[in-house]
């Protein structure tokens, strides 16, 4: 697609969206409340269930967990410190931060014990529990110490401890932290109405924060020129976000982010399992253009496999397909495939308008190289089922808030084939296997890091993924907020230093 091409779909964007506004009315603002404004709202406010990235991020700011991560995503304190006895048993002191819960409670270690039981006992059906399965004792030594042992060893177990800290008498009379929420962090519950409004005090000093749900990006977007939200973070189109910028009301800003978009193939589909014609389409693929016209610049190429290079376990040295038609072309006459016998193929993705408008432009660019592409866009859940099946040559996603390395076994290791685990393109490669289960066992963190990214060059030889991008935060605000930072994983810690100039 060309420039024109690009500006046209940005042009009849607009055209709508000022029609949207010119039929919509004014609301006026809250004045004591900054609100902000989702495109989902949580689901659960229990950080004993909550996997949704909504969830999780709320969760952040009403409950304390032993450990978090410092910008290259290594483990360290939050509520704990925490040394290994041995290689099977850590223990944890608890330190003076966030150790009073919301109710008045002191947090002590038979806190986290039941916090922790809680999660193991298979018949409360926690999400968590299989990230934590290899503890086989929770032992309190006092109120300010606890040792977990494990049945064997894991160099990556202190950050799996990232599940907030509950009250043990609070989880002995059922209370309902799904929606009340006893936590003991900088915020804390004042009231959630019909699920689409949560209201949290900043215990600091008293800021009320309203999250309000708006599921579609444009009426949000309007509702923030309006005065009816005060911020918005991320989930807008860039054409959105261009807007946004050009209202003086409006200030807009960028920060890096960690989610990673790939080209996924089916390595068990005679086409896309042949090498050459992976790497064709890597060389076909112009993501800067994509980056710069669809992404309004808002992310940045990536070379690395699911970690960002800045991870400790990334691999910043990984060489990138540069755009080469070129070099396309040659590797499809290799694999058999001419002008009178071009290779053609089927992308799959979902129907959301922007994913199809980056979908349409690959597409493009594929048939620049003499690939013929048949787009197919389906409703989420009928997408997602066929890719799990392996029903694809090609589709495209994106990893959101990886801070794991063991995500690699999940992904690309033989034994994690869907229902097992996301091994959707069916990669079944004994050294890369061998290679996951290496860096797994690793006695440090450094000797991990060396074997994650041996495991990335493997992955960059092979090619199961094309990397894309990294897509960037952006945060839209009125202009009477100040203070709020973006964070590479998505967070909403800015609340916590956000002011609000009422």
């Amino acid at each position: 697609m060309n420039a024109k091409g690009y500006l046209f779909v940005k042009k009849s964007f607009l055209f709508f969206l000022l029609s949207l506004i010119l039929l919509s009315g004014c609301h006026d603002p809250q004045p004591d409340s900054l609100r902000f404004g989702l495109s989902r709202a949580p689901i659960s406010l229990d950080p004993r269930f909550a996997t949704d990235a909504t969830s999780t991020r709320i969760n952040r700011l009403l409950y304390h967990a032993l450990v978090d991560f410092d910008d290259s995503l290594r483990p360290i304190p939050d509520l704990a410190t925490w040394e290994q006895l041995s290689p099977t048993q850590y223990r944890f002191h608890l330190g003076d931060n966030g150790r009073v819960f919301h109710n008045g409670a002191r947090l002590t270690a038979h806190d986290v014990k039941a916090t922790y039981d809680f999660i193991l006992d298979v018949k409360n059906a926690s999400p968590h529990r299989g990230s934590l399965s290899l503890i086989k004792e929770i032992n309190v030594q006092d109120a300010d110490t606890i040792d977990f042992v494990l049945e064997k060893q894991d160099v990556l177990f202190p950050g799996r401890l990232v599940v907030g800290i509950v009250s043990a008498a609070l989880i002995d009379s059922q209370h309902p932290f799904n929606k009340k929420p006893v936590g003991s962090d900088g915020f804390e519950l004042v009231k959630w109405a019909e699920s689409t409004h949560l209201f949290l005090r900043r215990r600091s000093d008293g800021q009320v924060i309203e999250f309000l749900e708006v599921k579609d990006p444009v009426v949000r977007a309007l509702k923030l020129v309006r005065g009816e939200v005060d911020i918005l973070q991320s989930d807008l189109s860039p054409e959105l976000v261009t807007w946004l910028t050009k209202r003086p009301e409006i200030k807009v800003s960028k920060g890096q982010g960690t989610n990673f978009t790939y080209l996924g193939f089916n390595m068990e589909n005679p086409v896309t399992g042949q090498f050459a014609v992976r790497e064709a389409i890597a060389y076909a693929i112009n993501r800067e253009e994509i980056i710069h016209y669809l992404l309004g610049d808002a992310a940045r190429t990536a070379s690395s496999f699911l970690l960002p290079p800045t991870h400790w376990a990334g691999h910043p040295g990984l060489p990138a397909y540069a755009y080469s038609p070129k070099k396309a072309r040659a590797l499809l006459a290799q694999a058999g495939f001419s002008q009178s016998n071009p290779l053609k193929l089927s992308y799959k993705t979902s129907n959301n308008p922007f994913r199809i408008r980056i979908a349409t432009v690959i597409q493009q660019q594929l048939a620049e190289v003499g690939i013929e592409m048949d787009l197919r866009t389906y409703d989420w859940g009928t997408f997602y089922g066929d890719i799990k099946k392996g029903h694809f040559q090609l589709y495209s996603l994106s990893w959101v808030g990886i801070k794991m390395p063991d995500i690699f076994r999940y992904v690309f290791h033989s034994s994690a084939v869907p229902p097992n685990g996301a091994n959707r393109g069916r990669l079944k490669d004994p050294k890369i296997d061998a290679l996951i289960e290496q860096a797994e066992a690793a006695t440090t963190l450094d000797a991990g890091a060396a074997g994650y990214r041996e495991l990335q060059v493997a992955l960059f030889n092979e090619l199961p993924y094309v990397p894309l991008w990294y897509e960037d935060h952006v945060l839209a605000s009125r202009q009477r907020v100040s203070g709020y930072t973006l964070a590479p994983d998505g967070n909403y810690d800015g609340l916590k230093t956000v002011v609000f100039n009422k």
